[in-house]
């Protein structure tokens, strides 16, 4: 199980808060196409077999879901074979891994693996970058994540535009004088960042179309995302509002709202902990964060979610009936989150989830902002 349902932007050494023309400016056209308007995707985790990926995201398109995303976490399946399979099986909607880390896979391969990902989609990729959770477990520890982040994003966009030119970055040089071999379909991909990082937010926003905070679902958080991100992209020569603000987490939805909580409240413990180092709005009382993060790594998740009341899941998961979860939506479009993104389970049962979710929860969206519209 992925944090924050597979959003491996999760980390404890992040800041907390306290084939067309290429577009002049691909990164504010992403913004206008994708984002700028509410917008509402899916999330999968790779741990299905290969051929079912096709099927699910051909049902996402269907149910009008403007994005299908794929997480790409350690020990499970790289995203990339799943993002091919979802390519093939889909006509309309934007796709991309959310996301890939730098340290384990080089900006070389990232830009080669996303490059045939848009050719195989026509023209409909975008790429998620994150520093990646455990670590760890393989002895990698990035010295400099934060400028890391940057020059992934800048070496890939290198790589994207056949330049022959030397990238002199830091930590990931290119010598110059060779580039990618083979002609590349849309070399101007839209590129998410997924950090909590306010640091990491300001050092790359002049490459990102969107940022992701991953394992939450808090409205009372937005208000300070939205204002750091418009200041760092000013500072940086963009515009206010030229970077969306996506939001994904847990979400489960069943007509039993009882269950559906329950469900997420044992996904939601495995992150929850250290949500809380990361959201100051949270307001965990301490003897019950220490037993929560104590149930977790015994990885008893029934006890951890015992400790974790309806107010404190509501922040941390989209979690209930289709009524339930469509009001969590709203709220977060209302506090100033462009797109929301459901993330796995999706219920008690996947396929039953997903067809609430097409059935009941989009059509409230779609009513109240425009989102899933085609």
């Amino acid at each position: 199980m992925a944090l924050g349902g597979g959003d491996h932007n999760i980390s404890r050494t992040v800041d907390p808060v306290c084939v067309k023309r290429a577009p002049r400016d691909p990164r504010l056209q992403y913004s206008r196409a994708v984002v700028s308007d509410r917008r509402v995707s899916i999330a999968f985790q790779t741990d299905l077999p290969l051929g079912a990926y096709g099927h699910l995201a051909a049902t996402a398109e269907r149910h009008g879901f403007d994005a299908v995303s794929v997480y790409n976490d350690l020990l499970y399946q790289p995203a990339w074979l799943p993002l091919l399979e979802i390519a093939r099986a889909t006509r309309r909607v934007a796709l991309g891994p959310s996301a890939v880390n730098p340290f384990t896979c080089h900006p070389v391969n990232i830009a080669g693996q996303i490059a045939l990902i848009d050719e195989a989609s026509g023209g409909r990729a975008y790429l998620g970058l994150a520093r990646g959770a455990w670590l760890d477990f393989l002895g990698v520890a990035p010295s400099r994540p934060v400028r890391a982040l940057r020059e992934g994003f800048e070496c890939v966009r290198h790589l994207l535009r056949r330049s022959r030119e030397p990238y002199r970055g830091e930590v990931f040089p290119l010598a110059g004088g060779d580039s990618l071999r083979w002609n590349v379909a849309r070399p101007e991909l839209p590129f998410l960042l997924g950090s909590w990082g306010l640091a990491t937010i300001r050092a790359c926003i002049g490459e990102v179309a969107e940022v992701k905070v991953g394992g939450t679902a808090n409205p009372a958080l937005v208000p300070r995302y939205r204002t750091e991100i418009d200041a760092a992209a000013q500072r940086a020569g963009r515009a206010a509002g030229a970077v969306g603000l996506v939001v994904g987490c847990v979400s489960v939805i069943d007509r039993d709202g009882r269950a559906a909580r329950d469900l997420a409240r044992r996904k939601a413990a495995l992150y929850l902990g250290v949500i809380a180092d990361l959201d100051p709005t949270l307001d965990v009382e301490p003897d019950r964060l220490a037993r929560i993060r104590e149930a977790a790594a015994a990885y008893d998740f029934d006890r951890a979610a015992r400790d974790i009341p309806d107010a404190v899941l509501s922040r941390v998961a989209l979690a209930g009936a289709p009524d339930d979860v469509a009001a969590q939506a709203d709220a977060l479009y209302a506090a100033g989150v462009q797109r929301v993104e459901f993330g796995t389970p999706h219920g008690l049962n996947a396929a039953e989830g997903l067809r609430l979710l097409g059935r009941d929860v989009i059509p409230a969206l779609r009513r109240r902002w425009g989102v899933a519209s085609g």
